[in-house]
């Protein structure tokens, strides 16, 4: 399981950044497993909700999975009214993610 810890805002700049971190991880393992602790996240845009989708579709090519954890309010929202919250398993804790996604 490979831990991805942003921080700060997933917007113009940053995106780019969040995108290299999750394909290098994506290309670094047969059937990756990432898990996305948003924690120190206060705020993304569509761009980076872009980039979440993108990975999940990366990975899931390759047999892997993305999870998400601590979520807050402002990213959960985005997920939710872009209608994309099913493509993401989401966790508790980063613990029940690492349990989750190594099943």
């Amino acid at each position: 399981i490979t831990i991805v810890e942003p921080s700060g805002k997933i917007v113009g700049p940053a995106v780019s950044e969040f995108r290299e971190v999750l394909a290098s991880q994506i290309e670094a393992s047969d059937a990756p497993r990432i898990l996305i602790n948003f924690e120190h996240v206060n705020m993304m845009d569509s761009s980076g909700l872009g980039t979440l989708v993108e990975a999940r579709t990366r990975a899931s090519r390759k047999e892997g999975r993305i999870g998400v954890v601590n979520v807050g309010k402002h990213i959960r929202n985005l997920i939710v009214l872009s209608r994309i919250v099913s493509l993401f398993e989401h966790f508790d804790s980063e613990a029940d993610g690492i349990s989750g996604l190594s099943t």
